[in-house]
């Protein structure tokens, strides 16, 4: 009998070249999404993976344009960091290497003045 090597499957350039989010990195943001869901902030979300970054947006409702978009852009890894949240307005509120640390701006945003 004959042991022949397997046979690869082909590797397509596009999904190679495409960036998105790991399985962590989806923990930690799914997990303030579903606090602000269940605050009532978010409704909605998107996930979109492009050539050269990956994005999450929030909705209020799903006609609107997006509340926050959480970026992931590997080509600034070096210099401002990976991650970013983008407000509404296109204003980038908060960007580094660390993505629980990119995150908490939207967290303290949860964490409101409690009245009496």
């Amino acid at each position: 009998m004959n042991a022949e090597a397997p046979i690869p499957f082909p590797q397509s350039d596009r999904i190679a070249d495409q960036v998105s989010f790991d399985r962590k990195e989806l923990g930690l943001i799914l997990r303030v999404y579903g606090r602000m869901v269940a605050a009532g902030e978010w409704r909605d979300y998107a996930i979109a993976a492009m050539r050269d970054l990956a994005v999450f947006s929030v909705f209020r409702r799903t006609a609107e344009t997006p509340l926050y978009r959480i970026e992931k852009r590997p080509k600034l890894r070096a210099r401002q960091g990976l991650y970013a949240v983008v407000g509404q307005d296109g204003r980038v509120l908060r960007r580094g290497h660390e993505l629980e640390q990119v995150l908490k701006v939207l967290e303290r945003r949860l964490i409101g003045p409690v009245a009496d």
